[in-house]
């Protein structure tokens, strides 16, 4: 008896520090309703975000999770900016509440996966692509094999570093980064990579490491904007401003005090980031100085 009181000691514990480590709300909350779609022979588990009274002709959101992870850990950056746009945030498949295909699916085969999401949730016209780590590669991908879908691209967290390839180096950063996140994100990573399993998780971080970034950039022809936290240590400055640099329309904000996982640990401040970049303010301007 004195083992299973320990026990609910410890689930309450873990319960009231997930509950103290949640992420920021926004005062006017838009609920998500999750749902389910058949793709591809596949059911694909989404969340969506319809409820803010968002004017008419701006283009919906996509949010693209990131290695191992789901949509769940992009719900938050999703409140802050579901009171002015529709957002989406799917599950890839093999990730999350989505059903596993065959194999472990490569960046590309991920970002057509997207599409026919897409097409099967009924999201037509352009939409905005807001991609975290992995994401990002996906939303570039997205953005070269289906131009006409893209208005505008968010890379937040752009990994890897094409001058740190090697996967102890990505690990070792990983590892450090841990300590400046929110710390209740863990849960949700720890779970989402259970869920993954570990070999598609490992199979997916060589389709990562392998897939060549900096030579795709030149050829993406909707605005970017690179977004990277100032405490970010997987991903170095340096190569945030390359990516900006190679990106025909693109340019670079850092946001100070966050670090990788941002759409968790600091979705209002990401928010604020993004905002001007998705209403189209500041077009044709000169790309604003880097900020931090």
């Amino acid at each position: 008896m004195a083992g299973w009181r320990r026990v609910a000691v410890a689930a309450l514990a873990a319960g009231l520090l997930a509950w103290l480590g949640r992420p920021p709300r926004p005062p006017r909350r838009v609920r998500a309703e999750r749902y389910r779609l058949r793709v591809g022979g596949l059911r694909l588990h989404a969340r969506r975000w319809a409820g803010g009274a968002v004017p008419e002709g701006r283009p919906p959101v996509v949010l693209v999770h990131g290695l191992g992870m789901s949509g769940r850990y992009m719900v938050p950056l999703a409140e802050w900016l579901a009171p002015e746009f529709h957002v989406h945030a799917p599950d890839l498949p093999g990730f999350g509440g989505s059903d596993a295909p065959g194999h472990v699916l490569s960046v590309p085969e991920l970002a057509d996966a997207l599409a026919a999401w897409m097409a099967a949730a009924g999201i037509g016209g352009r939409v905005a692509l807001i991609g975290n780590s992995l994401g990002c590669e996906i939303a570039l991908a997205f953005a070269l094999r289906h131009p006409g879908r893209v208005a505008r691209l968010v890379l937040q967290g752009p990994t890897p570093d094409a001058a740190v390839r090697p996967a102890w180096a990505q690990l070792w950063r990983f590892l450090l980064l841990a300590p400046l996140e929110r710390w209740s994100i863990a849960w949700v990573a720890a779970t989402d990579y259970l869920r993954a399993g570990p070999r598609r998780f490992a199979r997916s971080f060589r389709h990562m490491m392998r897939h060549e970034v900096e030579e795709m950039l030149p050829r993406v022809a909707a605005p970017a904007l690179v977004v990277l936290g100032a405490r970010d240590l997987l991903v170095p400055r340096a190569w945030a401003e390359r990516m900006a640099a190679r990106l025909p329309r693109g340019r670079l904000v850092l946001v100070p005090g966050a670090a990788h996982g941002m759409t968790w640990s600091h979705p209002r401040r990401l928010r604020d980031a993004v905002r001007p970049f998705l209403l189209g303010e500041g077009e044709g301007r000169p790309p604003a100085p880097a900020r931090g």
